[in-house]
């Protein structure tokens, strides 16, 4: 038991007030030998009085907001442990290609409404968001705060910078998963349209962690006008040139012992789709801890003091006001 509002306390000594105090009666009578003598009044003055204090002292609580515990229970349902790592570079400002459905749209802005709706339509996930442009930004931990989720996917929605650096996003959404217990089902959610180039030493720290923690990957690619599929195999590119950004990590999230999913997008209704696809594969049975928080007693404790103010009142109408 514990008291959302313990300063009120303070107040129970004014509980005592009713029975330390004397009664003063109104009536005024030339002989106290005319007042008989009433042992039965006297008793029930006394409870009156009793009566009163309960009154005060129950209103103190009332006051005080009174909760049993709270809980946490263990249960098993459906979800997962979700990173989810947004891109914020300058070109997800821009509207897609193409697309008949909300053609005009960004890239974030369509991002955001449908990760929202994705997550709306989940019950048990635990959820963190990572954005990063030039760097990482940290925005939110593990969390089934389903407000915490929306508020942190739309702040993503902010001033954005000409970089894409995806090393250094996955490598803060990995420590996402760092001293929290594994539910059953870990991945993190890629979204970006473009890719930046990672160094061999930090490639290897992130599929390390992808490892250790065991965490999916899936990542979707909202590709450029023009721009390249990671998917056409066919292409060929000489020895003597790079390969695109794009296509060397691919081929290095195809080196990932941990699962790994990826998808293209061109238009909000294959992001949707690639959302929905996502969202079908990561329905795992998973182990998770529900917060049940503790009883209010306030509002039984006022109607307790409300039937006892009842009677109070009731019982002061069967006052003698004056003996004959």
């Amino acid at each position: 038991m514990h008291f959302i509002y313990p300063f009120f306390l303070l107040l129970i000594p004014l509980a005592i007030a009713p029975i330390i105090l004397s009664y003063t009666n109104k009536n005024q009578y030339s002989w106290n030998k005319m007042i008989p003598d009433d042992s039965i009044s006297q008793i029930v003055g006394f409870l009156l009085k009793i009566l009163n204090s309960i009154i005060i002292f129950l209103i103190v609580l009332i006051l005080a907001q009174p909760t049993s515990e709270q809980k946490e229970v263990e249960k098993i349902g459906e979800g997962a442990q979700i990173g989810l790592v947004l891109d914020r570079s300058a070109s997800m400002d821009e509207p897609f290609s193409g697309g008949e459905q909300k053609a005009g749209e960004t890239k974030s802005g369509a991002a955001s409404r449908l990760i929202i709706d994705f997550f709306e339509s989940r019950t048990n996930d635990m959820v963190g968001v990572i954005t990063f442009s030039n760097s990482a930004m940290y925005v939110l931990p593990l969390t089934q705060n389903k407000e915490a989720i929306k508020a942190a996917v739309n702040a993503t929605a902010g001033n954005a910078l000409f970089q894409t650096n995806i090393g250094a996003g996955l490598t803060s959404s990995a420590a996402l998963f760092t001293g929290i217990a594994d539910s059953g089902s870990r991945a993190i959610i890629l979204l970006s349209d473009g890719a930046g180039r990672i160094d061999a030493p930090t490639q290897q720290k992130i599929k390390d962690w992808f490892d250790r923690y065991q965490i999916g990957l899936y990542w979707i690619v909202l590709r450029q006008p023009g721009g390249i599929s990671i998917f056409d195999e066919e292409r060929e590119f000489s020895d003597e040139e790079a390969l695109p950004p794009q296509v060397e990590l691919y081929q290095y999230f195809k080196t990932f012992r941990s699962p790994f999913k990826a998808y293209e997008a061109d238009d909000p209704k294959s992001l949707e789709q690639a959302i929905q696809d996502i969202n079908l594969k990561e329905k795992k049975p998973i182990t998770y801890m529900e917060l049940i928080p503790g009883k209010n007693y306030s509002p039984l404790l006022l109607i307790i003091t409300l039937i006892l103010a009842t009677l109070l009142l009731g019982l002061k109408f069967l006052e003698v006001k004056s003996y004959k």
